[in-house]
């Protein structure tokens, strides 16, 4: 349920194209929606926040995943879910043969983008340490693509073979904000945050050998950057950074139309 879908109703119900009742059953479902006491599914979200509420694949049964699915996919026109295994993917796919799947980031999804007049579209950067830190990566890329952001991607360009960034920093320079995804010690977004202006949100990575603690190592890194201001996500958490951006568009667009 998004502000121009509720126009439109309203607009029905005044030319008397929608009678009151339809109407109400309508909005019966609007705050929340009880699916078989397993989700309370948040209708309501896309006009409190500027996005859908989507769904955290891991951990759910394969029947949970496609019965939440499914509803949100109706009631909103759309859908998207993370962390999706390929056997619940199939499942889902089955009922609706429409739905797309990114097995590299387990995301899930079903139409979109979600554009309307209100959306302050953004073109976001992308960067990856290392070709193995992708799934991440992805898994921002594909959520913000969702949201009807346009990405660039800038991957395998961590700080081992410098000169790869550094080739790429009159592009960054350009872009609205950068998602900088690297595990091992995590120096990445340090190097990135000194060279550029833009927002970075700094995702640290599951990827590393032993001391590097699943991830531990690169976001205790990331946390202590000498580069000012950079933002820093919980480890593997490209979908936290991709919704992070999406905030940040109220803010341009604040700034655009400020007539300071």
């Amino acid at each position: 349920m998004d502000t121009e879908k509720l126009r439109v109703w309203l607009e029905k119900l005044q030319a008397g194209e929608l009678e009151v009742e339809e109407l109400l059953e309508r909005l019966r479902y609007l705050p929340y929606e009880t699916v078989e006491e397993v989700a309370h599914l948040d209708h309501h979200r896309i006009l409190r926040q500027g996005f859908p509420e989507f769904i955290f694949a891991q951990g759910k049964t394969a029947e949970q995943v496609n019965m939440i699915f499914r509803r949100i996919a109706k009631e909103e026109g759309a859908a998207l879910a993370t962390r999706v295994a390929p056997e619940v993917a199939q499942l889902v796919a089955e009922d609706m043969p429409e739905v797309t799947y990114d097995p590299i980031s387990r995301v899930l999804s079903v139409g979109g983008p979600l554009l309307n007049t209100s959306t302050q579209k953004l073109t976001v950067g992308i960067l990856t340490g290392g070709t193995s830190d992708m799934p991440v990566a992805e898994e921002a890329a594909h959520v913000l693509q969702f949201l009807g952001h346009a990405v660039q991607r800038f991957y395998d360009v961590g700080v081992s073979g410098l000169h790869r960034l550094l080739d790429k920093v009159s592009s960054l320079r350009t872009l609205d904000a950068l998602i900088v995804v690297a595990g091992m010690e995590g120096a990445l977004p340090s190097v990135v945050g000194g060279l550029v202006g833009v927002p970075v949100i700094a995702v640290p990575t599951s990827v590393g050998y032993g001391a590097s603690f699943d991830g531990l190592s690169a976001l205790l890194a990331m946390l202590n950057s000498c580069a000012a201001g950079i933002l820093v996500t919980n480890i593997d958490n490209g979908f936290g950074a991709a919704l992070a951006v999406h905030r940040m568009r109220t803010l341009r667009a604040s700034l655009e139309h400020s007539d300071v």
